[in-house]
């Protein structure tokens, strides 16, 4: 599995968001499996942590739900507008956007 972080601007300058890419060498066999990569990826940067949105190509499902707000064939991209504007500070992009998740550190 080959990991690669770089850090991005997210909707403000202000506030960098760390992309991670992860593509291992047999391919991930369902959401589940992605999930279960993504909180590791999001555990090793943040002590706590939580979900915000995500994006499964393969079922062309995002969440929250019909975040996205267009009818007919068009990009879905309102799991990532949800994503910046509930402040997100990581995203793990798994298999080239095949699953897409974004997380944020909890502070106690």
């Amino acid at each position: 599995m080959s990991k690669e972080s770089c850090a991005l601007s997210s909707s403000s300058p202000e506030e960098p968001m760390e992309t991670v890419r992860i593509n291992p060498e047999q391919p991930v066999a369902d959401h589940q499996q992605a999930m279960a990569l993504a909180r590791e990826a999001a555990g090793e940067r943040f002590e706590d942590h939580m979900l915000i949105s995500w994006y499964d190509r393969d079922r062309d499902l995002e969440s929250p739900a019909n975040t996205t707000e267009c009818a007919g064939d068009c990009p879905k991209d309102g799991y990532i507008h949800y994503a910046r504007s509930h402040g997100a500070k990581l995203k793990i992009d798994i298999e080239d956007g095949r699953f897409v998740f974004f997380f944020t550190p909890l502070e106690w």
